[in-house]
């Protein structure tokens, strides 16, 4: 394999580990009940992003200068960071944890891929809709499966603005996934881009913290939860997305991390001791699919090669 392949590899292996430490975030929070979900995103998202910032201060200095003149990129990145978790936590509040994960993960490769479109003029290939669309045929089999024998008491009222917060969610995600690439487009490392946009996002969230974060120092065991969600997805979990960023498009990424859900499922069967129908691992058996279908190397034709330089095309066979 060549270079440009093994670099695309690498960056799909370091999307996927990224994906598997955010599944865990779901079976995390249960172990600490009293704990908002604001609070959680905050004290996930906000922690995260400024340790990100700290580790990364260095290069984040070096690249100032170019920081200052993508301060577009950067401030659009640094709100989509402080409003996803927001929205996503809100979500599950209001929908539920399967209807508000399946929505705001799922949309965001569709909307990933229409930013990417629109605003880059990148060509939707064969392979990527094909690996896409098993993707959020397994994301839908795998929310009905849940969804059908779990659904919370109270959340009735709540789908339909569940829904919509979860399509917020989605969007924020696609749109600082956008951003952060564009970052390192222009010349800026991926520990600076990420550092520097999760950071200010980071900033953004510490009032809201302020506010709701009370519960979190009740106990020993809030306490490690709030530490660990911080930590190990948000920490490590967006430095390994944002290394995989750097190697391939914000679509291909986020379409990746469909595969939290399979991990949150997996989680809840083995820790929580939920049970999975049939019809859930068809769902994940067909995000496997997705996954084979986008990951999988190709054979590069000239035309293909053309197309990557110009950096004008999703991942995939055309």
């Amino acid at each position: 394999m060549n270079r440009r392949t093994n670099e695309h590899l690498l960056g799909i292996a370091t999307v996927l580990v990224a994906a598997i430490l955010w599944g865990t975030t779901g079976t995390a929070a249960t172990f600490a009940p009293e704990v908002s979900a604001v609070a959680i995103g905050a004290v996930a998202m906000g922690g995260g992003g400024l340790l990100q910032a700290a580790v990364s201060f260095g290069r984040i200095h070096r690249h100032a200068g170019l920081l200052r003149a993508q301060w577009q990129y950067l401030l659009l990145g640094a709100l989509a960071v402080a409003i996803y978790p927001l929205a996503f936590y809100a979500s599950m509040r209001l929908a539920g944890v399967t209807i508000g994960t399946v929505v705001s993960i799922g949309s965001a490769p569709l909307l990933s891929a229409l930013i990417e479109y629109h605003l880059d003029g990148l060509r939707l290939t064969r392979r990527w809709m094909t690996g896409a669309g098993l993707g959020l045929a397994g994301m839908v089999l795998l929310c009905l499966a849940e969804g059908s024998g779990h659904v919370p008491t109270g959340t009735t009222s709540g789908v339909i603005p569940g829904v919509l917060l979860g399509l917020l969610a989605g969007l924020t995600y696609a749109l600082y996934s956008w951003t952060a690439r564009r970052l390192m487009q222009r010349g800026i490392t991926s520990r600076a881009a990420m550092g520097a946009t999760f950071g200010m996002g980071g900033l953004m969230l510490m009032p809201v913290l302020l506010i709701t974060g009370a519960p979190l120092l009740a106990s020993w065991g809030n306490a490690s939860v709030g530490l660990y969600m911080a930590l190990v997805p948000m920490f490590l979990g967006y430095l390994c997305f944002g290394h995989g960023l750097a190697r391939i498009p914000a679509s291909t990424a986020t379409t990746i991390t469909l595969f939290e859900p399979v991990v949150a499922a997996g989680l809840a069967v083995v820790i929580v001791g939920e049970r999975l129908p049939a019809m859930g691992w068809a769902g994940i058996v067909l995000i496997l699919a997705c996954l084979a279908c986008i990951s999988a190397p190709v054979k590069v034709t000239k035309q293909q090669s053309e197309c990557s330089a110009s950096n004008r095309c999703v991942s995939g066979s055309g």
